[in-house]
């Protein structure tokens, strides 16, 4: 089963969070894991991120990343400039953002997605531009989805 993204598989469940120092300790007690490094979305220059379609550098957040056995866990603290991130705690509160699906040619899948009714909502580069994330919204779906793509 491939489904129109070619994968079924989710790699990675994001959740936004306010306090990403006090929130991974939580979650690395609870799966009996080291407390993993937090990190930054990288260099405006490097990471390019886009929202609703237009260029935002002073759009970042903070990362830390449980990788389970299964799929990647990634925890967000937004920290400026409009993001999906920021939208989502701002309009919901802490909780789960999106899941993701790694894939190949990610021009392609964002075709099928907005042939499927969905809508590219914020676009950058990760890992010093060795790969692209794209997050999408579909109304019907009621979820954020991500496409990553790693070169």
């Amino acid at each position: 089963m491939e489904g129109i993204l070619g994968t079924t598989t989710v790699t990675q469940i994001g959740i936004v969070v306010r306090d990403i120092e006090k929130t991974k300790v939580k979650y690395a007690e609870f799966f009996g894991v080291p407390v993993p490094p937090t990190c930054d979305s990288g260099d405006p220059a490097v990471v390019k991120t886009t929202y609703e379609g237009e260029l935002v550098p002073e759009t970042g957040c903070y990362m830390a990343f449980f990788n389970l056995p299964n799929l990647q866990m990634e925890l967000i603290q937004p920290f400026g400039g409009k993001s999906t991130w920021q939208d989502f705690l701002d309009q919901h509160g802490e909780g789960i953002h999106h899941i993701a699906f790694g894939v190949k040619n990610t021009a392609e899948k964002i075709k099928i997605m907005e042939d499927f009714g969905s809508h590219v909502v914020q676009w950058g580069l990760y890992g010093g531009a060795t790969g692209e994330y794209t997050y999408l919204e579909n109304p019907d779906m009621k979820i954020m989805l991500e496409l990553l793509e790693s070169y």
